[in-house]
């Protein structure tokens, strides 16, 4: 199976301090998934130039999308599920994460699971981004598992590579993980068979017209 980390920062300088602490998180999650015949790839949007005027993946012609759009796209398509890694901004997620995602319209990340992971320099853990982040997530189709990972003090957690620091209860810190993750690996597994055996977009097909495909039945349309 294959599942993609997205961090929800762009941030590269002080303060905070130390910056850029989200990329430890992102790098512990690849670390942790990333195992035997499970694939976990990490996506930086730094690595992303989407230009300052707003223009999501969907609104392209077919084959006219920028080369580094479609080729996330095709990513987000052929993942199983996805991890979002998200800072607290006003108590809610990452611009960061909520402007990169949103490029990309929910038949791409559709029937599929995600995982929420949030973190902070303070005590909190970024745990208040995650409840707005169920709604976003489940508004994109890939629904969150029911447990999340919250990294209070990050920068006391895990150093840059991602490794876990003295004298962190290290295998405390694994289960703690690993919990979200086998939640995620079971879904993703289960999501996987099914839409093998039957393809949802088929049954039921995107929204990829207008806005209208959304409204309920009027009296005007009868």
């Amino acid at each position: 199976m294959k599942f993609l980390i997205f961090l929800g920062t762009v941030r590269d300088s002080s303060p905070p301090n130390p910056p850029r602490l989200g990329l430890r998180i992102a790098r512990a999650c690849v670390a942790q998934l990333h195992q035997g015949d499970i694939s976990a790839e990490l996506i930086d949007p730094l690595d992303f130039d989407l230009g300052l005027i707003f223009k999501p993946h969907f609104a392209y012609a077919q084959g006219k999308a920028p080369a580094q759009l479609q080729a996330l796209a095709d990513k987000i398509a052929a993942a199983d599920g996805y991890v979002m890694v998200s800072p607290e901004y006003n108590h809610s997620l990452s611009p960061a994460l909520a402007h990169l995602l949103n490029h990309f319209g929910s038949s791409l990340f559709s029937y599929k699971p995600s995982v929420i992971v949030t973190y902070s320099a303070g005590q909190w853990g970024g745990v208040r981004a995650a409840v707005g982040m169920r709604s976003f997530l489940s508004e994109l189709g890939c629904l969150p598992v029911s447990a999340m990972i919250h990294i209070p003090m990050a920068h006391e957690v895990l150093a840059e590579d991602g490794n876990f620091l003295e004298p962190v209860d290290v295998e405390r810190w694994i289960s703690y993980f690993a919990r979200a993750f086998t939640q995620l690996t079971w879904w993703a597994s289960a999501a996987q068979n099914q839409r093998n055996a039957i393809d949802p977009h088929k049954q039921v097909p995107a929204f990829k017209r207008d806005p209208s495909q959304r409204n309920s039945p009027s009296r005007d349309s009868e």
